[in-house]
């Protein structure tokens, strides 16, 4: 199922700071967590409001293939990358601000890498999120 919160101009307007690639911020939730139902307007809302960063929404439970063996204890828990680099992965207050403080931090200056396992997360939800070209 496709994220509402992915909008059309979002794959047209890509945000690539310094040549790094997309950026992308996914969000990691089951469906019966009440926390993050209710963080999902906001979440959607910085979606419109990034429209050159690609926002995603992963059912953990509904999409288990993607997630692997992380255990998530925590919702929201986020994924942030830009081009093929997870740069952070880990629990999130569901507050708006946070995560957009989150990602300008992020876009604004020198990160290293996440740990293997977020690079792998991330590489499994790029892969299965973007349209094949052929």
């Amino acid at each position: 199922m496709e994220s509402p919160a992915l909008l059309p101009d979002t794959l047209s307007a890509p945000c690539t700071q310094a040549g790094g690639g997309l950026w992308w911020v996914i969000c990691l939730c089951p469906d019966w967590c009440s926390s993050c139902r209710s963080y999902r307007p906001l979440f959607d809302a910085l979606a419109r409001a990034h429209p050159g960063v690609r926002f995603e929404w992963v059912d953990i439970e509904d999409e288990a293939e993607l997630i692997g063996d992380l255990d998530p204890q925590t919702f929201p828990t986020l994924l942030i990358g830009q081009g093929t680099n997870a740069l952070f992965l880990g629990p999130l207050t569901p507050q708006a601000p946070v995560l957009a403080r989150l990602l300008s931090s992020l876009q604004s200056g020198a990160q290293d890498a996440a740990h293997a396992q977020a690079q792998d997360l991330f590489q499994r939800v790029r892969a299965a999120r973007t349209p094949s070209t052929s």
